[in-house]
């Protein structure tokens, strides 16, 4: 089992689509996936079919002892589904104090899950720094780090990567990160000169392509589903089968020389 853990400094840059659609273009490349929601805001399951009105997930199974299996559900692209789950505000501080002061506490629960050595885990987290955030770092082989191409994403990079370095890197399992700059508008001369430095910042850390603003893919959410599923002919489309390429690459090859950052 691979498990890749999409993060993300600040909201806004379209890391749960691109998670969500991660795992549906894995799915249809003959990998079994399992998408898991580390996010309070439960919203990864809504790309999937997942009912709006249900409140059980992993968080609801921690309070409960219930099983993470008899929590997910067989969603649409051949992914299986672990909703976060809905908490009340007490019971979400429990949770987040429950992480933290159980650091291994998200790798034990994918275990019981029971996936092969070749059956990719992807994980969705809140932006920013959080319990959540660690929790997916520390079960992560690999680290997806969503970003935008504007000044405000690229000033934020330093603040996720001094996790990933405290939280993933040390561990001898981890594989390394990636970049991926989503929602890029190649009309806009500001996308493309940010782009061109955040290329020479990251070098091959970076994936190579971009994943190009579309409108299929707030279509897609509206209907429930991902952009490879609703589109498959789209612009954004293309680009994530090209990253799911690109991260089965990166997951099947060496471990990653890790650069060092400023």
């Amino acid at each position: 089992m691979r498990v890749v853990s999409v993060v993300s400094a600040k909201g806004g840059v379209g890391k749960t689509t691109v998670a969500a659609n991660l795992a549906a273009v894995l799915a249809a490349q003959g990998r079994r996936v399992a998408a898991v929601d580390l996010d309070p805001q439960n919203s990864l399951r809504l790309y999937f079919g997942g009912a709006l009105d249900s409140v059980d997930g992993l968080s609801r199974a921690a309070f409960t002892g219930a099983s993470w299996r008899s929590a997910m559900f067989e969603g649409s692209d051949g992914v299986a589904v672990l909703p976060f789950g809905a908490l009340i505000e007490e019971e979400q501080h429990l949770f987040e104090r429950h992480l933290d002061e159980t650091p291994h506490w998200l790798a034990q629960g994918l275990a019981t899950l029971r996936l092969g050595e070749a059956d990719i885990v992807i994980v969705d987290t809140p932006p920013g720094s959080s319990a959540y955030t660690r929790a997916a770092l520390g079960a992560a082989h690999f680290a997806i780090n969503v970003v935008l191409a504007d000044a405000a994403s690229y000033a934020a990079i330093p603040q996720m990567q001094r996790m990933i370095d405290i939280y993933a890197a040390s561990r001898p399992e981890f594989l390394g990160e990636g970049y991926v700059v989503n929602q890029v508008d190649q009309s806009r001369q500001l996308n493309k000169d940010v782009l061109r430095v955040l290329r020479g910042m990251l070098g091959p850390h970076m994936f190579p392509g971009v994943v190009h603003d579309d409108e299929g893919v707030s279509e897609s959410l509206a209907c429930n589903t991902t952009v490879v599923h609703y589109d498959t002919m789209c612009q954004a489309a293309a680009d994530l089968r090209e990253l799911g390429r690109w991260l089965l690459g990166a997951l099947e090859a060496p471990v990653l020389a890790r650069r060092s950052h400023a």
